[in-house]
């Protein structure tokens, strides 16, 4: 909902601010006063394309700003502003943050619904009157659900059978590439970090004079006669015997004792290494060969072990493939006829499900037509199903709403509906209806009230009434019934002179008494006052 709007150098409107929190809000004013600005600041922060016309002439810039939260997350306020400049360019921020007119669209574009001569109409996009009426029947919604899990079924089915398909076809040199990789590969065999293996035992064997040589000696110069162990040993002894004259000597011999320990053990393990140095002629062969045969693997399919692996797991797919093509095509062909089959009863449940709601929400919404004494003027919903070719995610069938002025006339699509007041109390009944199921929250209505009077003006306030307790609603209106029932009430004026400005003013009490006078009778006089405060006062 919207939480308040700010506006400057718009058109006609210099400076205001709109804080519209209540449910019912309503503009009034004279006629080319700008009411309508509020329509085209709307329009601004919720991504629509704008040029240099919006800017106020004489000002460098036109800028909306508005604070907005969802009743599903109160807390979650969105904050958006919109400048947009004499040369034309547009510069908007979500939340503090740069953004895209898409993103506008996205993130504020939903929250609002503008109703009247707009493009924002949902109520003439035949593609949203489906929509529309899932949203009004649970079982319809749970029937799209259903629906639209079968078609994705079958989407993933048929992808999956393209790619038996086409790696069935692979090209005969792709696929005498792909046997020579696995022939080569496989006759190898390698496995997973064998040439680090191979690679370090070689290394070992070809040095083993050296390590052989070497172990030996280290372990001869740790334990031997005369070797550190003696000296170690010795060195002890000493010290042990000074200990008994000076005890602060003592530690130095235990420690020197650990020490003795770990060259104990580094001369066993020498000495065993030693001994295990056996690197036959015949092995020392056997391992360059197989070296040899790993480096060349990673020449033709690397350049690293993992990359052979790799290509040994793809040429072995493909040629799986290609060798399994015919088990293969029929699992992938079986898999997406369930798919489809699958697909078939949910179309068939979702249509049957439409097709009984239809009716009932078009008595629905004719019952709401009808306390707008709108003259027998009813929708007609219907429920055409499609051919398989043309089902998409929004359904199997073509639901679309046309609009029958009267009894004796024809129903016409509500595209060619031409006024705008008709369109505006059409949708006016269809959001009444949906209640709050209807997902935007804030509506606005421009032109609702086109060509009414009379007892049919205390009908379409009522209306607007009962729709303000699911919805935010605001209202710019010519009508006193209207205007009473508000929470709130806006009036706008303009300022004579060569640069005129806009003001929008929110008025209470004797004011507000005065403006719902001046809508009666045009001008504030004793009998229009007594009525205005007679209205306020029985809408109290």
């Amino acid at each position: 909902m919207i939480d308040e709007i700010h506006v400057r150098d718009i058109a006609l409107i210099r400076e205001a601010a709109l804080a519209p929190s209540p449910r019912l809000t309503v503009l009034t004013g004279e006629t080319g006063a700008g009411k309508t600005a509020l329509v085209s600041a709307c329009k601004l922060i919720m991504g629509a394309r704008a040029d240099s016309s919006v800017v106020r002439e004489g000002a460098a810039a036109a800028e909306v700003a508005g604070r907005l939260f969802s009743d599903a997350d109160p807390e979650g306020d969105i904050v958006v502003s919109r400048k947009v400049s004499v040369d034309g360019r547009s510069r908007a921020t979500l939340n503090g943050s740069m953004a895209s007119i898409s993103e506008l669209a996205r993130t504020v574009g939903p929250l609002i619904e503008l109703v009247g001569q707009h493009e924002y109409q949902a109520l003439l996009k035949a593609a949203e009157h489906g929509r529309i009426l899932d949203g009004w029947d649970d079982a319809t919604a749970a029937a799209a659900a259903d629906y639209r899990a079968a078609f994705e079924a079958v989407a993933d089915a048929q992808a999956a059978l393209n790619e038996v398909q086409a790696r069935a076809q692979a090209s005969s040199a792709q696929l005498d590439e792909a046997r020579f990789a696995l022939q080569q590969i496989e006759t190898a065999n390698p496995r997973p970090g064998e040439y680090d293996e191979v690679r370090d035992w070689l290394s070992r064997a070809e040095h083993a004079e050296v390590l052989a040589r070497n172990s030996h000696g280290a372990a001869e110069a740790l334990s031997g006669d005369s070797g550190a162990l003696d000296a170690l040993n010795a060195a002890i002894a000493l010290i042990d015997e000074a200990a008994r004259a000076d005890e602060g000597l003592a530690p130095y011999a235990q420690s020197l004792r650990e020490t003795c320990f770990v060259v104990e053990d580094i001369a066993r393990d020498m000495a065993g290494y030693c001994d295990d140095i056996d690197f036959d002629s015949a092995s020392l062969a056997q391992a360059q060969e197989r070296l040899g045969t790993l480096t060349s693997l990673m020449r033709s399919f690397g350049p690293t072990m993992d990359e052979v692996f790799a290509r040994w797991n793809e040429a072995s797919h493909l040629v799986s493939a290609v060798d399994d093509a015919d088990e293969r095509l029929a699992a992938a062909t079986a898999a997406l006829e369930a798919a489809e089959a699958a697909l078939a009863e949910a179309a068939r449940a979702y249509d049957d499900r439409r097709a009984a709601a239809a009716p009932a929400f078009s008595q629905a919404v004719g019952e709401v037509l009808a306390q707008l004494e709108m003259g027998g003027a009813e929708l007609i919903c219907t429920v055409e199903p499609l051919p398989r070719e043309r089902w998409g995610r929004g359904g199997s069938a073509d639901v679309s709403f046309a609009f029958k002025p009267g009894k004796a006339m024809q129903p016409r699509p509500l595209a060619r509906i031409a006024s705008g007041g008709e369109i505006s109390r059409v949708m006016l009944a269809i959001k009444v209806v949906l209640g709050a199921k209807d997902g935007t929250e804030t509506l606005i209505f421009d032109e609702v009230d086109a060509g009414v009077g009379g007892s049919t003006a205390n009908a379409l306030a009522a209306v607007l009434a009962r729709l303000s307790e699911s919805h935010q609603v605001i209202v710019i209106t010519h009508l006193a019934q209207v205007a009473v029932m508000a929470d709130t009430h806006y009036v706008v004026s303009k300022t004579t002179g060569d640069a005129p400005e806009t003001t929008l003013t929110p008025v209470a009490g004797d004011a507000r008494v005065a403006e719902i006078a001046r809508i009666l009778s045009g001008s504030a006089t004793a009998a229009s006052l007594a009525h205005a405060r007679e209205m306020l006062e029985a809408h109290a």
